[in-house]
């Protein structure tokens, strides 16, 4: 894995030395600079992808956030110089047409390019600088649900939500008590954890979950597996260390919470491509309830919600989107997710999806600004 990506991040980094260097004639000592800047980068990448896994965190955090920084520059520097080559493709075909191919032409394209390179590499690095500080400033979004069926008890309950975290390779446990203490400043009758928390092994990253343990609600913390838990280590091993720092992990269960003399079930599910033996069971978790009982799901993924309208879940709550977190990213979710952002309803259910706090790979969120959940769950007028 880390080997093709190796390889594929070198693959672009030849390209973008044949758009930024090549096409626009870079003399030297520029050209030898801008490609040693490039070859540099390349390697700072391959160890933020390797950073989690195979890399302790504590020793190479800053050149893996260097490197997985610069992957959200070449996103946008892809872009941008791919438009600037179909416009270059397209002169030159004027050109021809209009016979102006002579050798004060080809200079003044010349120009144009270099001028128009310049452009893109500028906003792509300001785009991402943007970014950089938009995802370290995860902020309090407060949504109001409401809900038929909830009981008069749970009417105006607090309910916090996140998800997303990606502590790791780029965030250090100073994030997580930074997402911790502002969790605990809502004062949430209810906290729930959508996953995907760490990118990483327990032996590297584990220790960046530990502010956890201070996380308080009345009703308890709730929280299910994400894909992430599973790429790297062992998904059940990850839970049994959220359920060490105080975390309810919910693997295809379901309590009952009671507030103001009303119950209410809270159930959790394993996330949609969770490997065996811990694959998602939703009719597990629903086994042998009360009917007529208002159920919270708690799920990873916005498309359980489709599973969960079926079984007619009153209200899921999700992450995993990150709401595309860099755009244009977000124009993709829709291929595999029934809802990108915020409020929605799916079939029966009542959906809310999490931008989440944290950012994956890249720590850069562009129109995607990460968020804090407080939902405010509303008795709906009968």
């Amino acid at each position: 894995m880390l080997l093709f990506a190796a390889l594929f991040l070198a693959l672009i980094i030849f390209w973008l030395h044949r758009r930024i260097v090549r096409a626009t004639a870079m003399s030297r000592p520029w050209s030898v600079i801008t490609d040693a800047v490039l070859v540099a980068l390349w390697a700072l990448t391959v160890v933020g992808v390797a950073t989690g896994r195979l890399l302790d965190p504590a020793w190479f955090r800053i050149p893996a956030v260097i490197g997985l920084t610069w992957m959200a520059a070449v996103l946008y520097l892809v872009l941008g110089l791919a438009l600037v080559g179909i416009g270059s493709l397209v002169a030159r075909a004027i050109r021809r047409v209009r016979g102006t191919t002579g050798e004060d032409a080809a200079r003044r394209h010349r120009a144009v390019l270099r001028v128009a390179t310049a452009g893109v590499v500028v906003i792509a690095l300001a785009t991402t600088i943007y970014g950089v500080v938009a995802a370290a400033r995860p902020q309090v979004v407060t949504q109001q649900v409401d809900l038929a069926g909830l009981p008069e008890g749970f009417d105006g309950a607090q309910v916090v939500l996140i998800s997303d975290l990606h502590v790791g390779p780029a965030r250090s446990a100073s994030f997580t008590r930074k997402v911790v203490e502002e969790v605990n400043a809502q004062r949430p009758d209810l906290v729930l954890i959508a996953g995907d928390l760490t990118d990483g092994t327990i032996a590297n990253v584990g220790a960046d979950l530990e502010p956890l343990a201070g996380l308080s609600a009345p009703l308890g913390v709730f929280g299910v597996s994400g894909n992430h838990e599973f790429y790297s280590d062992d998904g059940g091993a990850w839970l049994d260390e959220w359920e060490r720092l105080g975390v309810h992990t919910l693997r295809n269960q379901r309590v009952a919470v009671e507030r103001n003399g009303a119950t209410i079930d809270i159930a959790g599910i394993q996330d949609y491509t969770a490997p065996a033996p811990y694959e998602p069971d939703l009719p597990a978790a629903l086994a042998g309830r009360d009917p007529q009982r208002f159920v919270l799901l708690l799920a990873h993924e916005p498309r359980q919600a489709l599973e969960a309208s079926d079984l007619d879940v009153d209200m899921q709550v999700s992450g995993h989107t990150h709401g595309g977190q860099i755009w244009p990213i977000r124009y993709l979710v829709p291929l595999q997710q029934p809802s990108v952002e915020g409020l929605d309803t799916i079939g029966n259910t009542t959906l809310y999806t999490t931008r989440g706090a944290g950012a994956w790979g890249p720590p850069v969120r562009v129109g995607a600004p990460p968020e804090i959940t407080v939902l405010e769950l509303q008795r709906a007028a009968s």
